[in-house]
């Protein structure tokens, strides 16, 4: 497909990337990282043991470039190993959370690759696939719970993040978009594997992969895809921070294990989730954390936990 060709479908399928877009808006109390050092992403914390992941290309309607992939592995695994973070709040910076991808972008990257023979353009693709599977998968192996925070588009690529993610919340305006299937394309970088495990939904699923429609806040709430709608993107963060301070309270040995668990129970058997557990908590229940968190239930104190 030649640059030309891939800069009109752009147009006709992504429109979102060519209206105006709004100004970057900078919250109070907001406090910058400076070890984390990222083009298209901003990083702060809003609260102690809180980190604010914001996708930060609003020019671009902050649409899924290949700096962007990278730059989510690399920051997600960053805060992974972080011990001043115990939760993750995930947004998007300007009128929207995220266009999908930049087609424009890997456009000019495919046709860079000079590559004529199919099998080997064929094995270079699968390369950057799986790389890019691995920017979402990382969001998911992340010891830290994240929290989604969309408002207005979430779109394709956007979808595949977050379904990544372990708690959901938008905006009322929000709207979703398995957008793939009108580019040519299956979605290949984790939608199809994790959107019908989270609606519980197969039907439902196949439905929205299928016919690329988009869905809303309230059906979005309603089969299960977001546990919560705010009025708008203030209040959604806002929330949203509030929430993951309350987990970032919590023992981070005991939150960052039920992670572990809940993510490995979703592709095991009962059983099999049951035997995990026992390995981990028979490690586990002789953490300080029991004995603090014992304390306080029986004093009414406030518990500091130690960083891992």
């Amino acid at each position: 497909m030649t640059l030309t060709l891939f800069s009109a479908l752009t147009r006709a399928v992504n429109p979102l990337l060519y209206s105006a877009t709004g100004s970057r808006s900078t919250r109070k109390g907001l406090r910058m990282l400076s070890s984390y050092s990222y083009e298209t992403l901003k990083v702060t914390s809003p609260k102690q043991y809180v980190y604010q992941v914001d996708i930060n290309r609003p020019e671009k309607r902050n649409a899924m470039s290949r700096q962007l992939f990278s730059e989510i592995f690399e920051c997600f695994n960053q805060i992974s190993d972080d011990p001043d973070c115990r939760s993750v709040v995930l947004c998007g910076q300007g009128q929207l959370f995220c266009a999908g991808l930049d087609l424009q972008d890997f456009a000019e990257f495919a046709s860079a690759q000079g590559v004529d023979e199919v099998s080997r353009r064929a094995l270079s693709f699968r390369k950057i696939i799986t790389k890019f599977q691995n920017s979402m998968s990382v969001v998911e192996n992340c010891s830290k719970p994240v929290i989604a925070a969309v408002h207005s588009a979430c779109v394709g690529g956007g979808v595949d993040l977050v379904s990544a993610c372990d708690i959901r919340y938008c905006t009322q305006d929000a709207w979703f978009q398995i957008k793939e299937v009108d580019l040519g394309l299956a979605a290949d970088i984790g939608t199809l594997q994790r959107l019908p495990k989270v609606v519980g939904n197969d039907s439902l699923a196949r439905e929205l992969v299928y016919t690329a429609r988009r869905f809303v806040s309230d059906e979005a709430l309603r089969f299960g895809f977001v546990s919560r709608v705010f009025a708008d993107r203030d209040s959604l963060i806002e929330g949203s921070v509030r929430v993951a301070e309350t987990i970032a309270k919590k023992s981070p040995i005991a939150v960052q294990l039920s992670k572990r668990s809940l993510v490995f129970a979703r592709d095991h058997s009962v059983h099999e989730g049951l035997e995990h557990d026992a390995d981990c908590n028979m490690a586990m229940l002789q953490s300080e954390d029991v004995i603090k968190s014992a304390e306080a239930l029986m004093t009414n104190k406030p518990v500091e936990y130690s960083k891992l």
